[in-house]
């Protein structure tokens, strides 16, 4: 288990009160035999569609090392998340 960005509780509250319900915390992936540990995921009821939205959230902070070298692994791990978004 990775360990919780310095606001990963300021997240969860946030979500929580914008009507969010954290349904997994942390939400872990599995694809091709590999693990990926996801901060939040969270799912509310869309009045208007009448159907229930989705998210998973992963917290990141630049705060301490050189945010330079912070950015490009931030992405790639992005990147990483959103060619996976389509798991069943």
């Amino acid at each position: 288990m990775t360990a919780k960005d310095i606001f990963h509780d300021v997240v969860k509250v946030a979500l929580q009160k914008d009507g969010w319900t954290i349904t997994h915390d942390p939400f872990v992936l599995e694809w091709d035999e590999r693990q990926f540990s996801i901060d939040l995921a969270a799912d509310r009821l869309n009045e208007v569609r009448k159907e229930t939205e989705k998210i998973a959230v992963v917290v990141k902070s630049f705060i301490g090392a050189s945010s330079v070298l912070k950015f490009p692994l931030a992405l790639v791990e992005f990147l990483n998340y959103r060619s996976r978004k389509r798991l069943p």
